[in-house]
């Protein structure tokens, strides 16, 4: 009998630690933020919109303005500016599309005369890939990886990529992985985060700006935020995208990331 007791109690003991358990990765996964927008910088939106749209799919939005499209559940943001300094070597180094037929792909390029920064190469154990740049100083690597098609990538520079993706992690959850196990990275989403080790300038006025996330309630999320040590460059505040009122502010994330956490 007292066998038997023992057994239950260690049934009951495991059950409730597995339901613990179980609440406790539910609890962080709905701590976690979703990955919103990337804001970019052209002088001429619509034309950047445009240009998105043709080589990398994407849907406008009419309702919110001529100046962004959805490219899979991230909005693409383009703010009217002159002489943006190119996005390679900030803190927000560039971005990366996955592509069905990255041969095709850069054949297009080619004829369109988009200005290729890497060739083509295939390292082993990873996928195909090439670097290319915007006409507006925005970095892409463009890659063929079935696994995560449209938009694939945030890299990011930072002198310690660890720390980074740590703080990212903290503030904005996520789930830490390694892409294709071999990298390092926070999954928000389809969308992986990454960060590459080396010294960046501020991410403001390249022509990666900032990065974006969302949250249902920005009062408590920047109440929390800040209980963790993140510093506001920007206080909560409403604006207008076309006829939605929208509650905004800004973070400065590691290497001086600015980054827009939002209420849609």
């Amino acid at each position: 009998m007292r066998s038997i007791r023992m057994v239950s109690v260690r049934s009951v003991a495991l059950v409730l630690c597995s339901v613990a358990g179980f609440a406790g990765r539910a609890l962080a996964q709905s701590a976690s933020l979703p990955y919103d927008h990337m804001h970019l910088a052209a002088p001429d939106p619509a034309q950047a919109v445009q240009w998105y749209q043709k080589y990398f799919g994407g849907q406008p939005l009419p309702a919110e303005g001529t100046d962004r499209l959805m490219i899979g559940k991230t909005r693409f943001v383009f703010m009217k500016a002159q002489g943006a300094q190119p996005s390679a070597g900030s803190s927000i180094d560039h971005v990366g599309f996955s592509v069905p037929d990255l041969d095709a792909k850069m054949k297009q390029f080619a004829a369109d005369g988009v200005k290729v920064v890497t060739a083509m190469q295939d390292p082993p154990g990873l996928f195909k890939l090439a670097f290319i740049e915007d006409p507006w100083g925005v970095k892409i690597e463009v890659v063929q990886d079935p696994e995560t098609p449209g938009f694939h990538h945030i890299h990011l520079r930072a002198p310690n990529p660890d720390e980074a993706l740590a703080w990212y992690l903290d503030k904005f959850g996520g789930e830490r992985a390694k892409l294709k196990n071999r990298i390092d990275g926070v999954k928000y989403g389809d969308v992986w985060l990454l960060v590459q080790r080396g010294d960046a300038t501020p991410s403001q006025g390249h022509a990666i700006d900032h990065l974006g996330w969302r949250t249902p309630n920005l009062g408590g999320t920047v109440t929390d935020l800040k209980g963790k040590g993140a510093k506001f460059t920007v206080e909560p505040r409403e604006v207008t995208i076309g006829t939605t009122k929208v509650q905004v502010s800004f973070v400065e994330g590691p290497s001086v990331t600015r980054i827009e956490v939002l209420q849609r």
